[in-house]
């Protein structure tokens, strides 16, 4: 039974009480007994009202209080769980800066081998220069200035110092393969002159006087420079114009020696 039934039942039993009263006390002392129960009974309803209303606020407040009860414990829970992905990339990360520790470290002992090597390839690239076809020397041996200091600089890379010297052994290799004519200076006869040098790969390096007066080329056995007979002048004068680009591709009789051991 909710609350205004239930005060319509009481209101009921107390009229009834009170007309009973009253037929019991006689006219003018039931009207006097009837207007203070009526008091008694409003007093009470107001009473019963502000009771009811004080209920109705308490649950109310309950009710607000279980709601952000409830928003507290989600809060919480994500709360927790953000707080265990952060400690699982805490954990990350330090796995990771040790990884790298060790990288560093074998990096460190790494590049302790590396250097050296790449000195000593250096080194070896210098000696067979020396005892290599003697073309481009000067530009071959700025190149091998500059590998040098390089290897001394520190703010240079290992990669970056491994790439050069590669490069610079890519070059010499690639010199086997092709052909050119470059001008330059010879001593001939205790004279310095201009010349016209022929390169074939490793296999002959000539020169040639602009007049063409004077024909030699690189004796790779003696290691020394030698003069060619007349018949050779025109073969080189044509090696000059075809490494230039001068002249189409042709066959040309050249003055290359046998390999060391060959009897024909």
């Amino acid at each position: 039974m909710n609350h205004s039934v239930y005060m319509t039942v009481s209101a009921v039993r107390f009229s009834i009480l009170a007309w009973g009263l009253c037929l019991i006390a006689g006219p003018a002392a039931g009207d006097q007994r009837v207007n203070e129960m009526l008091a008694l009974q409003q007093s009470a309803t107001a009473a019963e009202r502000q009771a009811q209303a004080e209920v109705n606020t308490l649950a109310d407040e309950t009710q607000e209080a279980v709601s952000e009860y409830r928003v507290r414990l989600q809060e919480l829970d994500r709360i927790r769980r953000y707080n265990d992905n952060l400690q699982r990339t805490i954990d990350d990360q330090e796995s990771e800066k040790a990884s790298l520790t060790r990288q560093i470290n074998e990096f460190g002992d790494l590049e302790q081998g590396i250097v050296p090597l790449l000195m000593d390839m250096v080194e070896d690239l210098d000696r067979f220069i020396s005892l290599d076809v003697p073309f481009l020397m000067d530009m071959r041996r700025d190149m091998l200035t500059d590998l040098r200091d390089l290897m001394d600089r520190s703010d240079v890379s290992i990669a970056e110092k491994y790439r050069r010297v590669m490069g610079a052994y890519q070059t010499e290799a690639a010199i086997g393969r092709n052909m050119e004519s470059y001008p330059g200076e010879l001593e001939i006869g205790g004279v310095s002159r201009k010349v016209d040098f022929l390169r074939v790969g490793r296999v002959l390096l000539a020169y040639q006087t602009p007049d063409r007066e004077e024909t030699g080329y690189w004796d790779t056995r003696a290691r020394e420079w030698r003069s060619l007979d007349n018949s050779y002048r025109s073969p080189i004068t044509a090696g000059i114009r075809m490494a230039g680009r001068l002249a189409p591709p042709d066959i040309l009789t050249l003055p290359i020696a046998a390999p060391e051991g060959d009897q024909s």
